[in-house]
């Protein structure tokens, strides 16, 4: 269930373009305070459109650590996706105290990511001098990705495969679950962030 927040934009009032743009938010350290930090100070910069619900997952590649917490945001915002990773994305992980690692699969305090821009697909060159592209590939690779993102908009299809969402976030479980033998995310009610989204 997607948990809607607040009416579109009306961009017909506003000279500069507003991005509608999915946010991929993921946290094992302190994960019960930090996700709903990361959803207040981003409703603190962006108009926040809607909140998926919260997932446990299992780790991915580096296995013994702790389960995440993940959750994806659709925001609107006249910002463009370089000044948003800049500007509110890398300064909200730096706040929550993320530490990067060469092990992108290590236990981190809150990963926000960029993970679809509108419809479109490109590439940017983000501070850190790593090329980024978007869509994010891991939205077809991962259902702890494609899950709470397919929730925001279940009618969208992917900009690159033209897969409907919540096909792909279905199809990446149904896989998922194959190769490990066991459910890689469920549903964590107790956990509500739309409350952090005002």
């Amino acid at each position: 269930m997607t948990f809607e927040i607040r009416e579109r934009l009306d961009t017909k009032h506003d000279a500069r373009r507003v991005n509608r743009i999915f946010i991929s938010l993921g946290s094992n350290i302190e994960k019960e305070k930090n996700l709903p930090l990361a959803v207040q100070m981003l409703s603190e910069n962006c108009r926040i459109v809607a909140v998926s619900n919260v997932y446990e997952t299992v780790p991915v590649g580096l296995l013994d650590q702790p389960n995440f917490f993940n959750a994806a945001v659709l925001i609107e915002t006249d910002m463009c996706p370089v000044e948003l990773k800049a500007e509110v994305l890398s300064i909200l992980e730096e706040k929550l105290g993320r530490l990067r690692t060469a092990d992108k699969n290590a236990p981190r305090t809150v990963d926000a990511d960029m993970v679809l821009c509108n419809d479109e697909v490109f590439e940017y060159d983000h501070d850190d001098g790593r090329r980024r592209h978007v869509p994010d590939p891991d939205l077809l690779k991962f259902p702890h990705v494609a899950v709470p993102i397919s929730e925001l908009d279940p009618e969208m299809r992917h900009p690159e495969t033209h897969e409907l969402l919540t096909e792909l976030a279905q199809r990446l479980t149904a896989e998922t679950i194959q190769k490990l033998g066991c459910l890689p995310l469920w549903k964590r009610p107790d956990i509500q962030l739309v409350q952090f989204a005002h």
